[in-house]
């Protein structure tokens, strides 16, 4: 009975010292994760009693801060993107506007010839244009991004669609010169897709190339083993390494001197669009010539997306 008493009173007595650590330890993680909270210091939690489930929580609470730091760091990014944004359509609008309001001045002015007249009211014309092409694109754009935008995607024959996109940009390559190698399957390969969204895709992809290109253009198409791409090549000799990860970014332009020929909202567009079908686009620069990707799921390759 004595013994037995014994061994009670020492197990008791263990749990005793084990319930006191683990009280101990808990307070000691808790004075770590304010100090932490208050940016005192940017040391994580540590646990120096050895138990698993302190551990396993200490693991957690860490992971926790990593993702507030995540999130803190995404919102900053897109404060300043947004902040960036509307700096720079301020400047796309403002610059039209002025020009406009300026030549409106002129057209007041009772002196000016006939020739004159004429010459100033086209010119009104195009940057009025010009800036409904702008409000168009960044509403546009505003409505690709919103979760609820419609998307009908079905089995598309991309080389037969492709085909007549080209057709229609004959005369922009003619007026620049530029005779695009164009390479083409015989097969029609199928994709799974929203046709409006591929056409606004490759059309806006080719007005970037037509219009910052004057040299080679290559425009190939080819099955893979999952997907379809589409791949367009041109020569960018003024274009920096570094500007390639911003080409997608809103009202990017890589050379700010052509801002009165783009919106810079072209290349967002059509990465938006991709995204909202399940494919990607990117961009990438091997020497002095610019890729373009365009990747689908192929049509053959499983069920469609969801429309």
């Amino acid at each position: 009975m004595l013994i037995l008493t014994i061994i009670l009173f020492a197990a008791g007595s263990l749990l005793l010292v084990r319930l006191l650590m683990l009280r101990r330890e808990l307070g000691r993680m808790t004075t770590q994760l304010h100090t932490y909270n208050e940016r005192a210091t940017g040391k994580k939690i540590n646990v120096a009693l050895f138990d698993q489930k302190l551990e396993a929580l200490a693991g957690q609470i860490n992971r926790q801060s990593d993702l507030i730091v995540e999130a803190e760091a995404q919102r900053k990014r897109v404060e300043q993107e947004f902040r960036q944004a509307v700096a720079n359509i301020s400047h796309d609008i403002r610059t039209p506007l002025t020009s406009i309001f300026g030549y409106i001045q002129l057209l007041e002015d009772e002196s000016i010839t006939p020739d004159e007249k004429l010459e100033y009211v086209a010119i009104v014309k195009n940057r009025t244009k010009r800036l409904q092409a702008l409000l168009n694109d960044f509403f546009e754009l505003s409505l690709i991004e919103s979760l609820d935008y419609p998307l009908h995607t079905e089995k598309l024959g991309m080389t037969v669609l492709l085909s007549e996109i080209l057709v229609g940009f004959y005369d922009s390559f003619n007026d620049r010169n530029i005779t695009p190698d164009i390479r083409l399957p015989e097969e029609n390969v199928s994709v799974y897709a929203d046709e409006s969204a591929v056409r606004r895709v490759i059309e806006n992809l080719l007005v970037n190339t037509v219009k910052h290109t004057t040299g080679y253009v290559g425009i190939s198409f080819n099955r893979q083993q999952e997907t379809a791409d589409l791949t367009i090549v041109n020569d960018a000799k003024d274009l920096a390494g570094s500007d390639v990860n911003l080409l997608f970014d809103r009202f990017y332009t890589a050379d700010r001197t052509r801002s009165s020929q783009a919106s810079g909202l072209g290349l967002s567009i059509a990465k938006s669009l991709m995204n909202k079908m399940g494919g990607t686009l990117t961009a990438e620069l091997e020497g002095e010539k610019l890729i373009m990707t365009c990747r689908w799921k192929l049509g053959d390759a499983g069920i469609g997306l969801a429309t």
